[in-house]
């Protein structure tokens, strides 16, 4: 049986912990802030812990990173 391939875009963009939850950017703070409020910008700083819903299709993506 071949290796299966990680995907690029995956590997760059997320990183497992070491329970195996996914972690990832927080989205909506590329432009637009100034219509933000204060509390989004605060509460979107660093990184998230992506849904397992969403968890499950990035694992699929990065077969050998559990």
């Amino acid at each position: 049986m071949p290796k299966m391939k990680t995907k690029s875009g995956a590997k760059k963009r997320f990183s497992m912990t070491a329970t195996g939850k996914v972690k990832a950017g927080q989205a909506g703070k590329r432009h637009g802030m100034i219509k933000r409020t204060k509390k989004f910008i605060r509460d979107a700083r660093g990184t998230t812990i992506l849904s397992d819903q969403d968890s499950r299709i990035v694992k699929k993506y990065m077969p050998y990173d559990r």
